[in-house]
């Protein structure tokens, strides 16, 4: 009897009494209650400590992350520290490091606007929906505290009040800067980025890393937050396995925002009031963010309506967590099966085991890898800022054009998409108009007014140049040298993926090759064969997903984790596309190019969305149902 009771006791300290413990978010170890009030003492819980309730190997994937991985609960979760594919290089005091000669490195705004010039190409490969889902991807995975931080909270970095704030790093315009050469703009307002140093949840004196408010698993976190509460309180309706939402002139949307800070700060009323919300209040701050959240809002709920109508007996706790994990799951074979290839070739992708060929299950999964991103791949991933096309162009639904609005001026404006039908006519926009062509020329709203009107001036490639040498990056050569084991001792020996004329370029500007900053050799490298991006940031993102899919205990092709897909339902999931999604969910779109990522053309033509195949739910019927139902 006695042994029985201890069996009960112990059943219940582990799954059903939500024993919690204290992580300290730096190291991944269980803390003290003793260490956990000091940091209450401090105030620093928040960013410092995580509670977790302890692990059940079967359960579903947790929508913070924790658990993971079994030996190290707090890894995944938010606030777990990036990896560092390489040591971090720092001068003293850990500011930036210097040239090779001990000189300070060329200004940031001078070597983007004398690298990357100012104009408006179009691509005619690409369409707009990818620039807008690839920032999508990035607030799944990474954080936007940073811009918050010096666009909210720390605007004065370039007024006196700055010059006290150990947090302000603005970036210096040179008095002959191309555009403000004639203006008093001298500076462009920037801090520096949030460390677990700076948060106080570990010494000063040792090496900043950055702190990041997401998992670093891809789990849709944009849509449903980071934590339980806040997606009880926020996004479930508890009801069907629904997300909570609003009806407007037939449209479905997020629920409207209860946040105590103004998300949308730039809606113009008394026509724009639609501010809706997510779990973490992160989906109004940029276009192409905002517009993908409401997608897969919508798609959770699409999908857990079909279920509900085949399996009518189950109840909501299922209905939820089968809805999301299918919605997570036909996420990631958009990314990493219709994307991906287009954006870096198929065969590469193959070759390095990012994708595999064979439509059935795979199984990589490796406990000894903690769920980390690296910091070089989400600061290389801002590559694609070059991509970004300023104009947003509006069709109506015959594919006729409209209008075309700033796509700056979308920053935290929700309610333009809720008036005047604009949503139908930006969703058209998003697969007829093409993205800007990802060569050495961006466009100038990116480039100079990037915030809107937050900011006076603001480059942002000038701010994610700045940024990498605060984050310690070493020298954009090492990075090469790790990707190809080959190593560059002059500027001659990069012609092996730059044009003579680029080259030259870096030579004039940098005193040695490996002053070279990583975004600055990224932005001047050749296209990898068979793709789009520079070779380098190839490396850094193929680096990145071999881990996601090897880390992640809850990979979607996995055939034994928990609650896995069986071979059928895995079949669904490969039939995802962004066309059938947009068809599905998206405003008035009952035509579009099979290909949505790929302009309309010869072999992509626009035809009915009734000629895409169709995710069919009733693999997951569930015969208990029907038996239950007779």
């Amino acid at each position: 009897m006695l042994i029985k009771v201890l069996l009960v006791l112990a059943y219940c300290r582990l799954y059903e009494c939500n024993i919690v413990s204290h992580y300290d978010t730096y190291t991944g170890g269980k803390i003290t209650e003793e260490e956990y009030k000091e940091h209450v003492k401090k105030n620093t819980t928040f960013w410092c400590v995580k509670d977790i309730v302890a692990c059940d190997p079967n359960e579903w994937s947790r929508v913070d992350g924790s658990c993971n991985n079994l030996q190290h609960p707090s890894y995944g979760a938010i606030h777990t520290p990036q990896k560092r594919i390489l040591p971090a290089a720092y001068d003293t005091d850990f500011e930036p490091r210097r040239a090779k000669d001990g000189s300070p490195l060329p200004l940031a705004r001078y070597l983007r606007t004398s690298l990357m010039p100012q104009g408006k190409v179009p691509d005619q490969v690409f369409t707009q929906l990818v620039t807008y889902i690839l920032p999508f991807f990035t607030s799944d995975a990474g954080t936007l505290q940073d811009t918050i931080n010096y666009v909210l909270w720390k605007p004065y970095c370039c007024e006196a009040k700055g010059k006290c704030d150990r947090s302000c790093i603005p970036n210096k315009v040179p008095d002959l800067d191309p555009v403000h050469r004639f203006s008093n703009v001298r500076c462009m307002n920037l801090t520096r980025p949030e460390s677990f140093q700076s948060m106080g949840c570990t010494k000063n004196d040792t090496t900043p890393d950055r702190i990041v408010s997401s998992t670093p698993t891809i789990d849709l976190s944009t849509i449903y937050g980071n934590s339980m509460e806040s997606l009880n309180k926020k996004g479930r309706q508890f009801e069907k396995g629904l997300l909570k939402s609003e009806f407007e002139d037939g449209r479905e949307w997020p629920p409207s925002t209860n946040s105590k800070i103004n998300i949308c700060l730039l809606n113009q009323k008394p026509a724009e009031t639609r501010c809706h919300s997510t779990p973490e209040d992160g989906s109004n701050s940029i276009a192409g963010i905002n517009i993908f959240t409401i997608w897969f809002w919508r798609h959770h709920n699409y999908i857990a309506r079909a279920l509900s109508k085949t399996n009518p007996c189950w109840g909501d706790e299922r209905l939820f967590y089968t809805a999301r994990d299918i919605n997570i799951a036909m996420y990631i074979q958009i990314l990493l099966y219709e994307l991906f290839p287009l954006l870096m070739g198929k065969d590469n992708l193959a070759n390095n085991n990012i994708i595999s060929y064979s439509p059935g299950f795979r199984d990589m999964y490796d406990d000894q890898l903690l769920p980390q991103m690296s910091a070089e791949f989400s600061t290389g991933f801002r590559w694609f800022h070059a991509m970004q096309e300023g104009s947003l162009k509006m069709f109506d639904l015959e594919g006729n054009y409209l209008r075309k609005f700033p796509i700056v001026n979308m920053t935290l404006r929700t309610g333009f998409l809720a008036v005047d039908n604009n949503i139908d006519y930006i969703t058209q926009g998003s697969f007829r108009q093409p993205c800007a062509k990802a060569d050495y020329v961006v466009d100038p709203d990116i480039s100079e007014v990037i915030l809107g009107p937050f900011q006076r001036a603001a480059d942002v490639f000038t701010s994610d140049l700045a940024k990498n040498r605060y984050f310690g990056f070493q020298p954009y050569v090492k990075y090469k040298q790790f990707c190809n084991n080959k190593n560059y001792a002059s500027f001659d020996d990069l012609l092996d993926s730059m044009d003579p004329e680029r080259v030259e370029m870096l030579k004039d500007r940098y005193k040695d090759v490996e002053d070279i900053d990583l975004l600055a050799g990224l932005w001047l490298e050749k296209h990898i064969d068979g793709g789009y991006i520079p070779s380098t940031l190839f490396c850094l993102i193929s680096e990145q997903m071999l881990r996601s899919i090897s880390f992640d205990r809850h990979w979607y092709e996995r055939p034994n984790r928990p609650h896995a897909f069986n071979y059928q339902q895995l079949a669904e999931i490969r039939k995802s596309s962004i066309s059938r999604l947009l068809c599905d969910v998206a405003d008035k779109v009952t035509k579009i190019q099979p290909k949505g990522f790929l302009r309309a053309g010869s072999g992509n033509q626009i035809q009915s969305c009734e000629r895409l195949q169709k995710i069919n739910f009733n693999a997951w019927a569930d015969n208990s149902c029907c038996m239950k139902k007779s």
